[in-house]
Order: C-alpha cells, then sequence, then structure tokens
C-alpha cells in the first residue's frame, strides 16, 4: 500500500471565531469523512488537529547559528491545522473522497510520503 499525507491548510481566524455548533458541524465532516475512507477500503493511519500557530516555533539557520522564534514559519492567513495519514492501493478513489473535506476546509494539500529507503522521484 502507498501511504499519503492529507494536509489541511485553513484560515485560522474562521475556526477560532466559530460557535461550538459551527465546529461540531466541522468535526461531522471529518467524521463522515473517516466513515467513508474505511467503507471503501483505505487504512487512516495517523492524524491531529493541530493547535493554533501562535503556539508554534519556527527555527531558522542563521549566519550566527540557529535561531528559535515563537510562531509560525510564514506569515499568511492560512496555517496547516491538521493532518491525516493514509493507507491506499488506490489513490484516485482516495481523492474521491478528499472531496467530502472540501466542504469545510479551503484547500487540501495530498502527497505521496516517502518510504525508507525509496528514492524520491
Amino acid at each position: 500500500m502507498t501511504r499519503y499525507m492529507v494536509l489541511l491548510p485553513t484560515n485560522e481566524a474562521f475556526w477560532a471565531e466559530s460557535t461550538p455548533e459551527e465546529k461540531a458541524a466541522g468535526y461531522e465532516v471529518h467524521g463522515r469523512f473517516a466513515k467513508l475512507l474505511a467503507e471503501r477500503g483505505h487504512k487512516v493511519t495517523g492524524g491531529a488537529e493541530l493547535h493554533h500557530s501562535s503556539k508554534a516555533k519556527t527555527l531558522r539557520k542563521t549566519g550566527d547559528g540557529v535561531v528559535i522564534t515563537d510562531g509560525p514559519f510564514a506569515e499568511t492567513v492560512e496555517h496547516v491545522t491538521g493532518f491525516y495519514t493514509i493507507e491506499t492501493d488506490d489513490a484516485d478513489d482516495m481523492l474521491e473522497c478528499c472531496k467530502v473535506l472540501a466542504e469545510l476546509e479551503t484547500a487540501l494539500e495530498i502527497r505521496e510520503i516517502v518510504e525508507h529507503g525509496e528514492m524520491p522521484a
């Protein structure tokens, strides 16, 4: 099976300002997504919702060594707010399942995971 990472870049302000009902509806979409994957033979092997990017730490190499700063790597409205790792033999069908998340997310990024010992293309 091939493994994929589904990255969820989202406008964090929208989620932070959502009502409990809006958040529950969002979690329901993610539940339907996970159920659909399982029904179609895909396997979710990991994933998580991430804390707000304001709690991130960024490490940067400089001429003086490595500097650690508070906050995200990039100053942007959208940040990765969560992810899934999925094993599947049918990437096309997995992508069809990911359309469920499009009801909630602005965009998704799906990337194949390089397996140990495999040379990236």
